[in-house]
C-alpha cells in the first residue's frame, strides 16, 4: 500500500508496485485479492495526493508545467474522453505516464470522485490480472526471480527509480516556488513594482 501510494504521487517506481504484487502472490496464493486490494488502495491515495496538488494550481499551474500546445492538447482529451484516458493509463504497465494523465485531469478540474473512482476500478483490474498471472506461473516466476539477469534488471530499476524521483521532486520544487515567485509578485503594491 505504502509502494501505490509513492507510486501513484511524485516518486517514479517503474513496475515497482506490480512486481511486488507478483512475488508476493506466487508465494501466498490465498492473498491474492488482499495484496490487489492494497496496491489498489495505496495507487489511489497516491492519485488523491496528486489531485490535492494539481487542482491547486489548475490550468494556470499545468501550463507553467507543460506548456501551452500541450495543456490545450490535454484539455480536449480530458474534456471529450476524461474517464476512458485515465482508464486506460491506469491499465497500462510502465513505462506508460500514468501520473501525468490524473494530473492533467485534476488541474483542468475533472471531478475529484469520478477521477478517483475510475482509478480504483482501473487499478484494482490491472493488479488482479498481475495477481492472478503469478497464481498461475508462481513457482515458475519465482525461480526466474532468482535468476542473476533479474537481480541486476531489479537493481538498475532501483537506481533509475532513485534518480527519477530525484529530478521529479527537484522538478516538482522548482516549479512551485517559480509559481509562488509569480504570485507574489502580481500581489505587490504598484509603487513597489
Amino acid at each position: 500500500m505504502i509502494l501505490g501510494v509513492l507510486d501513484s504521487s511524485f516518486l517514479v517506481m517503474p513496475l515497482g508496485n506490480d512486481l511486488l504484487l507478483i512475488v508476493l502472490t506466487a508465494r501466498r496464493h490465498s492473498m491474492l485479492l488482499y495484496y490487489a486490494a492494497m496496491a489498489t488502495a495505496g495507487s489511489v491515495g497516491g492519485c488523491f495526493i496528486m489531485d490535492l496538488i494539481s487542482r491547486g494550481g489548475g490550468e494556470k499551474g499545468l501550463k507553467s508545467t507543460i506548456g501551452d500546445k500541450r495543456t490545450e492538447y490535454v484539455k480536449k482529451r480530458v474534456t471529450r474522453h476524461g474517464g476512458w484516458a485515465l482508464a486506460v493509463a491506469a491499465l497500462m504497465p510502465p513505462p506508460f505516464p500514468f501520473t501525468p494523465f490524473v494530473a492533467g485531469a485534476a488541474a483542468l478540474q475533472y471531478p475529484r470522485k469520478k477521477l478517483l473512482s475510475v482509478i480504483a476500478v482501473s487499478r484494482l483490474v490491472r493488479f488482479s490480472v498481475d495477481g492472478s498471472l503469478a497464481v498461475l506461473f508462481g513457482t515458475r516466476i519465482l525461480k526466474w526471480a532468482q535468476t542473476p539477469a533479474v537481480i541486476y534488471g531489479i537493481v538498475a530499476i532501483v537506481v533509475i527509480s532513485i534518480v527519477a524521483s530525484v529530478i521529479s521532486i527537484y522538478g516538482w520544487i522548482k516549479r512551485s516556488r517559480t509559481v509562488a515567485g509569480r504570485s507574489r509578485r502580481g500581489r505587490q503594491p504598484a509603487h513597489a513594482r
